[in-house]
């Protein structure tokens, strides 16, 4: 892990901000210095920038990537898309199979309002019942297939890619207009990436390579999107790639710290809480646990195998070792001089889960003050 244990802008200005704990402050700086940095890494790669909201799910921050020079944005739900497109946004990529008609058609109606709308397809099923709901509203849906390159998660495997193109273009009111894929810091038999330029690099040419075989079936396809955070600088750089996706970098976390992406500070949003107790010289009790820290990336847990659920900053022998509901257990030294009502700054360890936690963040700007900020697209599982 590339650390920093340094205190960010937020150590200084802790003590004026008056904020309720357990919460959740963003240092604009550090934001807007990574939502720069990928804006960079597209242009000078001559690729689309597309970046997954899921991270932040806030429609103000969605517009400052595309002010900054993203495409357009992605989500992963139908109600995701729904809060975007409310908050101005109008150029927005589905990735994520539809095959209810319920979610189609309300996919269908935000194309109506004029949105331009992608959806992802990876089923001939899914194929035929976006086609036939969109006949029957009289439009053409832009579709783009999604090929599993190795995370064994959607995607039509890649020896089916072409003839599933192939049926797709057959059908009416459905334009196919590229193929896309997620695979993450992952090798192509699954395994975890140990290089990660190599994994952005063999995904790349993987999915160049499925576009190069539909068009050489007569299906002059465009776009060949793909790239996490981890990988899409240089899946960019391979010849053919059009498009990267990634989301985390606009706060980063501590995993992408661990995996080498950056580094701790780095990391653009903290968790703000409160030692509420001192039961034993080795034990600190912070008022934030399970509803305040996501517990998707385990402690210990292959292949990054991180102590406890986030990084305590500042304090090199603190350790978030377990949480339940409303506690979160910091083992420390014993001679920490941490005492009770002291405010301790944590970067989660997965950043996009632990915001859908919250019902709002607090922008810090450079000038030290504060902006509350609704997570529009909170819980939108939809």
């Amino acid at each position: 892990m590339r650390t920093d244990d340094r205190p960010s802008a937020l150590a200084g200005a802790r003590a004026d901000l008056n904020l309720d704990t357990p919460t959740l402050v963003i240092d604009a700086q550090k934001m807007e210095q990574n939502i720069l940095g990928m804006a960079g890494v597209a242009e000078s790669r001559g690729v689309t920038l597309r970046p997954h909201v899921k991270t932040h799910k806030i429609p103000s921050l969605a517009r400052r990537q595309t002010e900054a020079g993203a495409a357009g944005i992605t989500v992963a739900k139908v109600s995701e898309a729904e809060v975007m497109a409310d908050g101005g946004l109008d150029d927005i990529f589905i990735a994520f199979p539809l095959v209810t008609e319920r979610k189609i058609r309300r996919a269908i109606g935000l194309a109506q309002r004029g949105v331009r709308l992608i959806l992802g397809v990876d089923s001939r099923r899914g194929a035929h019942r976006l086609s036939s709901l969109a006949g029957e509203e009289g439009i053409t849906l832009e579709v783009r297939l999604e090929v599993d390159s190795g995370l064994g998660r959607t995607g039509v495997p890649r020896a089916e890619a072409a003839g599933l193109a192939r049926e797709i273009s057959a059908l009416e009111n459905l334009d196919l207009t590229g193929v896309y894929t997620y695979r993450g810091a992952v090798l192509g038999d699954g395994s975890p990436a140990i290089d990660l330029e190599e994994a952005g690099r063999l995904e790349g040419e993987l999915m160049v390579s499925v576009a190069r075989e539909i068009r050489d079936s007569g299906m002059p396809i465009e776009d060949v999107s793909v790239g996490s955070t981890p990988t899409s600088k240089h899946a960019a750089g391979v010849d053919g790639v059009t498009e990267i996706r990634p989301g985390t970098y606009v706060f980063y976390d501590r995993m992408q710290a661990a995996l080498g992406v950056c580094s701790l500070s780095d990391c653009a949003l903290r968790v703000l809480a409160t030692i509420v107790s001192r039961p034993r010289p080795d034990l600190a009790i912070i008022d934030g646990g399970s509803k305040t820290f996501a517990t998707d990336v385990q402690p210990k847990a292959a292949p990054l195998n991180l102590a406890g659920f986030g990084h305590v900053v500042g304090h090199s022998g603190a350790v978030l070792q377990r949480v339940t509901e409303e506690h979160g257990m910091l083992s420390v030294d014993e001679d920490s001089d941490l005492r009770v009502g002291d405010t301790v700054e944590i970067i989660p360890n997965h950043v996009c889960s632990t915001v859908n936690l919250h019902a709002e963040v607090h922008v810090l700007a450079a000038d030290g003050g504060t902006e509350k900020v609704r997570v529009a697209a909170r819980g939108m599982v939809k």
